[in-house]
């Protein structure tokens, strides 16, 4: 007798393990690169730019010589530059930074390079950089916008972010855009023409709740700012009432600062052979031979059109420079042009001044980078700036004079006087060393005899233990024999009346 033929089911666990089995891939459906390498590698792609300028004054070396700088400016941002175009005119064309037959023949060049970015040598206005993306169809950008990426890209402490941070949205208030009729609207939802329920919106559009949060932001930021600036000044001032000076090293952007600052005081601080590589300064505490303490600061670098968002957001971080007792210069003497370098640091150090009563620091210009420069453009230096110390921080020429120049150029305490101290005022003894200039010193079996120059405050506290007249006593000896050489001088003269 045949059986009945029995159909089983396949159970729930059996199904899945069949469906998990039965997935295959559909290719050709995906519209991202295949190989993941390759989309690794372009997600990392350099952008593509092509700068463009407008030589408006100056020779055709120095409009070249500014390209070049913002091909340097364009490559530290992190993108590859294809070419770029110089137009000469007496001002830049108020619609479109260049003019009208040069903006085709920069889409021309787009195209053909294959290029998603346009750098302009100069600060466009909020028209002109929407007129060249409508013209040009690719991301255009300023010299501003470049220098303020790089800023945000090497800010490493919390002050320098919120001066980069700050600096970005005053630049980005006025150039600020909407995108369409949906994002310009005042009220949400399905409001008919903006009455009835749900029609009573903030009464403002997208674009001007983005402009008032902006400067909400801004606000917030100048209050941060200026809790870290006083945190600054509180450094600054213990400084000044222990009557320690200050150097201040400045300079054009790549010269050779935080190099030069760790050839004098070994401060092991960041050097790299890139734009702004240094934002936030750095202090180091150095002594001179004759036992003087002073402070030596690295300070950000300076460069042509410094933009002024940058010199109102870093205004504590440049006050290191405005209050300075000597402010050492430092110039790249393998510098195709060197004195523009001086002059565009000179531009921006004047604009300091004026923001702390005009009054600077003394200037000592070093040039730096000798053992890389031309011995043509060394002498020819040389006979521009006569006081001007040529070193090498790398290779360390020159090092030892520099250090002999800084010593002779920092204030000098006051008072000379001649104490001495007993071995019970080792505190005392150390303050001298410490805050004073020591210009002799003997052990004796009463104590220390030290002959020193110091500052008022340390001068009062050796009162009790001066052993001799002070500079106050020395210069009333010599008004004394002052007086006694007029007196000579009126007798011999009445004698010759009488004769």
């Amino acid at each position: 007798m045949n059986q009945p033929t029995v159909y089983l089911e396949p159970s729930i666990g059996d199904l899945e393990l069949e469906e998990r089995s039965s997935l295959r891939r559909v290719a050709g459906l995906s519209t991202e690169l295949a190989d993941v390498t390759e989309v690794e590698y372009r997600q990392l792609r350099l952008e593509r730019v092509v700068l463009v300028g407008v030589w408006t004054e100056g020779s055709a070396e120095q409009a070249a010589a500014s390209l070049a700088e913002l091909a340097r400016l364009a490559e530290t941002a992190g993108s590859a530059v294809l070419e770029g175009l110089v137009q000469r005119r007496k001002r830049p064309d108020p619609a479109t930074f260049v003019g009208s037959g040069k903006v085709d023949e920069l889409r021309d060049a787009v195209l053909a390079s294959g290029a998603d970015t346009v750098i302009c040598d100069g600060e466009l206005s909020p028209s002109q950089l929407r007129q060249l993306e409508e013209k040009l169809k690719v991301k255009v950008i300023d010299r501003t916008a470049l220098i303020l990426d790089i800023f945000a890209q090497h800010a490493r402490s919390k002050e320098g972010k919120a001066q980069v941070e700050l600096a970005q949205l005053s630049y980005l208030l006025p150039r600020l855009r909407g995108w369409g009729e949906a994002l310009s609207r005042q009220v949400g939802g399905r409001a008919a023409g903006g009455v009835g329920i749900g029609g009573r919106g903030p009464g403002e559009t997208k674009i001007e709740l983005d402009r008032r949060r902006i400067r909400t932001r801004m606000s917030k930021l100048r209050r941060e700012l200026a809790g870290m600036r006083t945190v600054r000044d509180t450094k600054r001032g213990s400084r000044r009432r222990n009557e320690v000076p200050g150097v201040a090293i400045a300079g054009y952007t790549n010269a050779g600062k935080s190099s030069l600052l760790n050839a004098i005081t070994g401060a092991g601080v960041l050097v790299e052979d890139a734009l702004f590589a240094t934002l936030d300064p750095t202090t180091r505490r150095n002594e001179t031979a004759d036992g003087r303490v002073y402070t030596l600061t690295d300070t950000v670098g300076f460069v042509r059109h410094l933009p002024h968002q940058l010199v109102e957001a870093f205004r504590s971080t440049l006050e290191e420079v405005a209050q300075a007792d000597l402010l050492v210069h430092v110039v790249d003497g393998s510098d195709a042009m060197p004195e523009e370098q001086i002059k565009a640091v000179r531009e921006v150090l004047e604009e300091i001044g004026e923001q702390h009563g005009g009054a600077m620091p003394p200037e000592l210009l070093v040039i730096n980078k000798v053992d890389a420069a031309d011995q043509l453009q060394l002498a020819r230096l040389r006979h521009l700036l006569p006081d001007a110390v040529f070193v090498s921080a790398q290779t360390g020429v020159g090092m030892a004079r520099l250090r002999e120049v800084i010593a002779e150029r920092l204030p000098k305490p006051h008072y000379q006087l001649e104490v001495l101290l007993p071995y019970t005022e080792g505190g005392l003894a150390a303050r001298v060393h410490e805050h004073g200039q020591v210009l002799a010193e003997q052990h004796r079996a009463e104590g220390t005899w030290l002959r020193a120059r110091v500052a008022e405050d340390l001068a009062a506290a050796l009162r009790e233990y001066r052993v001799v007249a002070d500079s106050a006593g020395q210069a009333e000896s010599a008004d004394r024999a002052q007086v006694v050489d007029r007196a000579q001088v009126a007798d011999r003269a009445q004698v010759a009346d009488q004769a």
